[in-house]
């Protein structure tokens, strides 16, 4: 029986310490300083500065557009993913390349297509205007732009979870009497629940820590269209180091429980998949 080739020991210990290495210059390293700047004057300055008005206004909009975003990708993702692994119709293709989009153009060019779309000049704007709605240097700007630029995360971890899946057992539910809907939620739901998780946590973090269509659309206006990473941003260019690692200090907190709740999620799919497989093997003995 041939046995797989490997690499000498010496080659794995090398690969494994370049690796370490580059996450510790790149990934670590930077945690350390923020932290290290943000309680550089103590941990009263450090409550004060996260605790300041302006602050606290910024962590709001931040979080009231990533509870708006996440949800409608998490719509848009679904629809999408199952028209897409489930069906062949005209303009598939299309979708997928658009579903792309944001992947392929920088995010300040999306900030500045909303303004040529719904600024004082745009297309829209004097429409807009005249109906007292404002969209730009708003925080609807803001909530559109953070949509744009996330709605692939779901839709492209779902669709080949749902491809390598198959059709088979919703058919057999269909065949059985089930509806559209009792399909989707009892089969085609439960199948794709951690991938679907997995690309809610990756939103979710991407939402948050947008910088550049935000920063175009937004007006930087302190206390109303400042999101965090935005605020970071003035803090920083006023000379408020310690003030602005403080507040990328929250940041940095949101990515570290991103990342722990993408192991978890990672670690129990890997989970299931091993029970399933072991069952499977059982079931052919």
């Amino acid at each position: 029986m041939a046995r797989p080739t490997s690499e000498p020991r010496g080659v794995q210990l090398v690969l494994i310490a370049v690796a370490l290495a580059f996450l510790a210059l790149f990934l670590v390293a930077p945690l350390v300083v923020v932290f290290q700047q943000a309680l550089e004057k103590g941990l009263a300055a450090y409550l004060a500065a996260i605790r300041e008005k302006d602050a606290l206004a910024a962590l709001r909009l931040t979080l009231l557009t990533a509870a708006i975003a996440v949800p409608a990708n998490l719509l848009f993702g679904l629809a999408a993913s199952w028209a897409i692994a489930r069906f062949d119709f005209p303009g598939r293709s299309l979708l997928l390349t658009l579903i792309d989009l944001p992947f392929a153009i920088s995010p300040v060019i999306s900030g500045v297509v909303f303004i040529l779309l719904f600024g004082r000049q745009g297309w829209l704007g004097p429409s807009l205007a005249a109906h007292d709605i404002k969209v730009v240097f708003a925080v609807p700007g803001i909530v559109l732009a953070t949509v744009f630029v996330t709605f692939p995360f779901v839709a492209r971890e779902l669709i080949p979870v749902m491809q390598a899946q198959g059709r088979d057992e919703e058919e057999a539910a269909v065949v059985l009497g089930a509806s559209g809907w009792q399909v989707f939620r009892r089969v085609t739901l439960p199948n794709v629940k951690w991938g679907l998780l997995y690309g809610v946590i990756l939103c979710n973090a991407r939402a948050m820590g947008e910088f550049g269509a935000v920063s175009v659309v937004s007006g930087h206006i302190r206390g109303l269209t400042n999101t965090l990473p935005l605020h970071v941003e003035i803090l920083y260019n006023e000379y408020q180091f310690q003030a602005a690692f403080a507040v990328a200090s929250l940041l940095a907190l949101l990515a570290i429980v991103t990342l722990v709740a993408k192991s978890v999620v990672e670690w129990r799919e890997q989970r299931t998949i091993s029970r399933a497989a072991a069952a499977a093997g059982r079931s052919d003995e």
